[in-house]
């Protein structure tokens, strides 16, 4: 019988990731890298505010789609966001 040992066998990588490195092999801040770190945004799926749906596009449209919101730089979900609330819009004007 094989004796168990204490602790999980990812303490090791828990150990390193927790362990600063050298300052010697810290790379040096650039203007580029901000010295604070930025404000965390709340996800949608914690944001009361948020309702989670399912919409099922044909595949081909759905890559449309996913191409489209990454020359845009948004989320799907802006986008969608924003036709529906168009759409709602043109529907009240009639």
């Amino acid at each position: 019988m094989t004796k168990k040992k204490d602790g999980s066998r990812f303490d090791h990588l828990f150990s390193a990731a927790k362990t600063p490195l050298p300052t010697s092999e810290t790379p040096p801040r650039t203007e580029a890298s901000p010295t604070t770190e930025p404000l965390s945004k709340k996800s949608k799926s914690s944001d009361p505010d948020y309702m989670r749906t399912t919409v099922y596009l044909p595949k081909k449209l759905h890559r449309r789609l996913k191409s489209a919101a990454v020359d845009e730089e948004k989320e799907i979900s802006e986008i969608v966001e924003e036709l529906v609330a168009n759409w709602l819009a043109s529907r009240e004007n009639v």
